[in-house]
């Protein structure tokens, strides 16, 4: 019933929901915040005792909160009510606009459910609107956010729930009012956005400190590539991908500088491109970026050049930053040099450094072919020839490539060999002479003077055989004391002379260890050309060479 001091409580309630909502936001934790929830309940809102139950993330609430019993907050604080049964008691009861009431004669059946409760036995309400130990009151706490489309669903049904704030022992001892009501569902709406915004700053400072963390293992991150790209015992650098700067080195470390023998800051006006030796720019281009590997020569200041191997890697500045390229560097030269040398072991005489008969046949090998070219030139050229019809390969496959096997055609790059074919008459025609190059007398001196002397005379033959022939000309040790030259670009005549020039430098006296021997030279001249083996042209000069040591007396053959 109203009276003339209503105006008056509901000015005085008002004034005590407003401070209670001011410590709501004074609270700076969420666990702080829950409590002054609970706290504002009993201390502005004149009930005995509030529990503030929060929804978890799976969806059952426990009870964060309580106030005015240290007795039933011990018992009942952090434990846990479902979901399912919290919504059985939403549902139940009278709807007094959010909030929900449940009157003791309807809640027994909740006795034995899983929410937790606190509550003590009384006797049966002397009037109607007397509250009993056994009445429940609920104001639901729901995320701000619109209504339920629809008007008739349950209360707060279209909105997110946060919580439930459940409230016992009106200090009157009676159900509240039409304004007591009003008050504890604007306090819920309030306590839900208070609640809301304590979680916005919890996860706010959450999010700040794996944010610091993260920076910090970035940081982190970085002075440990700093240090590992700085300090790296091969050279490393970093350049740029794409663009017009494209392959511009940006970073180099102190070891690429200092097998360069280039600073840093000279360094970044390159690019690997520009460092690169000429022949291994092609090598350079194929390499891929990303895992690409390739083996070359980088240039140093000082005008020479180091093997290096090069092992690429693309790299983000950021998740969608930029790209760039880490190029690891590594100085392969004595590798290098080992295998050259190891090559060259495996390709030379160990003893005069001449290229050995493997070299040799690998050499002749690349200059022929199996169609003998010369002599189908011939035929062609012969009065009355008519060419067989050839099948279009080109227009029937498009590749333009005759099938394997069908010998040489019109795409065929291979420079044939020709031989001259006066005999010792010089016809003009240039080809590929193989000298076939037998010592006299260097058995007596082997047998005589020993092996030392013969090693030496060798060596000394070995180099004026060399020294004799232009660049580009080949000079190999077939074993013993056979030698090959191979000399491209001589007619008959030329060849001829080559030999006698050849043979007059060996003649002279060779001193080894102060005594001067001397051993002749027998020469056979023999031609390459496609269609031959490699046996068969020097089977060839080495027949010529035994015609002409017989053709001459001993004592012609061995100058002393």
């Amino acid at each position: 019933m109203e009276t003339e001091s209503e105006p008056y409580v509901r000015l005085a309630t008002l004034r005590q929901l407003h401070q209670v909502v001011a410590d709501l936001n004074t609270a700076r934790s969420l666990a702080d915040t829950l409590q002054a929830v609970a706290d504002g309940i009993v201390a502005g809102l004149n009930y005995e005792l509030a529990c503030v139950n929060l929804v978890r993330p799976d969806g059952d609430l426990v009870v964060a909160a309580f106030a005015g019993s240290p007795a039933a907050e011990a018992l009942i604080t952090g434990r846990v009510g479902s979901r399912a049964s919290w919504d059985r008691r939403l549902a139940m009861g009278q709807a007094w606009g959010d909030l929900r009431f449940i009157p003791h004669t309807e809640g027994w059946v909740l006795i034995e459910d899983d929410v937790p409760q606190w509550h003590t036995e009384g006797p049966a309400p002397r009037f109607e609107d007397e509250w009993h130990p056994h009445d429940r009151l609920y104001a639901p706490m729901y995320s701000s956010g619109s209504r339920s489309a629809h008007p008739g669903g349950p209360p707060g049904s279209g909105r997110e729930l946060l919580g439930v704030i459940s409230v016992d022992r009106p200090r009157n001892g009676r159900h509240p009012g039409p304004w007591g009501r009003e008050a504890l569902q604007m306090y819920a709406s309030q306590s839900a956005i208070a609640i809301s915004n304590a979680r916005l700053r919890s996860n706010m400072q959450r999010a700040l400190v794996r944010l610091e963390r993260e920076q910090q293992a970035l940081r982190a991150s970085e002075e440990s590539f700093r240090q590992a790209f700085e300090y790296a015992p091969s050279g490393m650098a970093i350049a740029e991908m794409g663009g017009d700067q494209h392959g511009r080195l940006l970073r180099t470390n102190d070891a690429l500088c200092r097998l360069l023998g280039r600073p840093a800051s000279v360094m970044r006006r390159y690019s690997f491109a520009d460092l690169v030796h000429p022949e291994d720019i092609g090598t350079l281009l194929r390499t891929s970026a990303e895992g690409g590997r390739a083996e070359l020569r980088l240039g140093r200041r000082d005008g020479t050049y180091v093997w290096v191997s090069l092992r690429n890697s693309v790299v983000a500045d950021t998740a969608d930053g930029p790209r760039f390229l880490l190029t690891h560097v590594e100085d392969i030269e004595e590798r290098k040099r080992h295998e050259l040398q190891l090559a060259h072991r495996a390709s030379h005489d160990a003893l005069t450094g001449l290229p050995n008969s493997a070299e040799l046949r690998s050499r002749l090998s690349a200059r022929l072919c199996e169609r003998p070219f010369a002599a189908a030139a011939r035929e062609e050229t012969a009065p009355g020839f008519e060419p067989p019809y050839e099948y279009d390969y080109e227009h029937e496959h498009g590749f333009g490539f005759s099938p394997a096997g069908g010998g040489a055609g019109p795409y065929d790059h291979h420079v044939h060999t020709v031989a001259p074919t006066g005999g010792d008459i010089d016809d003009g025609t240039k080809g590929l002479a193989v000298l076939f190059c037998d010592l006299d007398g260097f058995k007596s001196i082997n047998d005589r003077f020993g092996h030392h002397t013969g090693d030496a005379v060798l060596i000394e033959v070995a180099r004026r055989l060399t020294t004799g022939v232009r660049d580009g000309d080949t000079v190999a040790r077939l074993g013993g004391d056979e030698f090959v030259v191979l000399a491209d670009g001589l007619g008959s005549a030329d060849a001829a002379d080559l030999a006698v020039r050849l043979r007059n430098a060996i003649i002279p006296p060779i001193r080894v260890d102060g005594r001067a021997v001397r051993v002749g030279a027998s020469f056979g001249i023999g031609w390459a050309e496609c269609g031959m083996t490699v046996e068969e042209v020097l089977n060839s000069a080495d027949q010529r060479m035994y015609i002409e040591k017989r053709s001459r007396s001993k004592v012609h053959r061995r100058a002393g």
